[in-house]
């Protein structure tokens, strides 16, 4: 499961996401609400985490935005204020929960949680791109007849490239959703990751579907 948090506090960002990621979520964070609307644009999120009081755009305003542009991820608001008619606000305009600020994260786990199970109630839990598919559920990935073993760190790549399937994937980009960096290491490390990728789902089977876009990055698709 990936999750936006879209919070202007730093510190209260970074805990958020260190409690979400030890939960087992992938974790994206925005700190205004430009970005998040961005992100909610590029990225297919299972949940978002989303602050009422931001710089610039607000939350409020991101959450009629997206319910406009017909997203319906399951939305969790937060506010310092916590009055009832900004909750009651919140919830009008398409918010699925609402917890006021201070909270424990021990409880903004568990909703996002509860979220996250509703929203998927509704989506497969399976990608597929050709005959790959990727069981998100029991991590569980399979060309046509073959099971395919992958580590924790090729199952998130794997996962990002199958959501993604069709875009391009710079490596910067692959660098903050698959490793959680906001830096470029100045290494091959995505080079190294996808070569092991490559191996698993690609070497053994006529059909190329992990494709290298020279200078660029990478795209997962199906090509005829």
């Amino acid at each position: 499961m990936r999750v936006l948090v879209v919070e202007d506090e730093k510190k209260t960002a970074s805990f958020v996401r260190k409690a979400l990621q030890a939960e087992g979520f992938a974790v994206d964070v925005c700190h205004n609400g430009d970005d998040a609307l961005a992100a909610a644009r590029t990225t297919p999120f299972d949940g978002i985490v989303l602050d009422i009081m931001l710089p610039g755009r607000d939350g409020l305003s991101v959450l009629r935005q997206l319910r406009e542009r017909k997203n319906t991820t399951p939305v969790l608001l937060l506010s310092a204020r916590g009055e009832v008619n900004e909750r009651v606000e919140g919830l009008n305009a398409g918010a699925d929960d609402y917890l006021p600020k201070p909270f424990e994260l021990v409880e903004l786990v568990a909703r996002v949680r509860a979220l996250t199970r509703r929203g998927g109630e509704n989506k497969s839990t399976v990608l597929r791109v050709a005959d790959l598919t990727l069981d998100t559920l029991t991590r569980q990935a399979q060309r046509g007849e073959t099971s395919i073993e992958l580590t924790a760190r090729e199952y998130r790549l794997l996962e990002f490239l199958m959501r993604s399937a069709g875009r391009l994937c710079g490596r910067m980009m692959i660098l903050e959703k698959v490793w959680d960096y906001d830096f470029d290491p100045g290494t091959n490390l995505v080079d190294v990751y996808i070569r092991r990728l490559r191996e698993k789902i690609d070497a053994n089977f006529e059909s190329k579907l992990l494709h290298t876009v020279r200078g660029a990055g990478y795209v997962l698709k199906d090509t005829p």
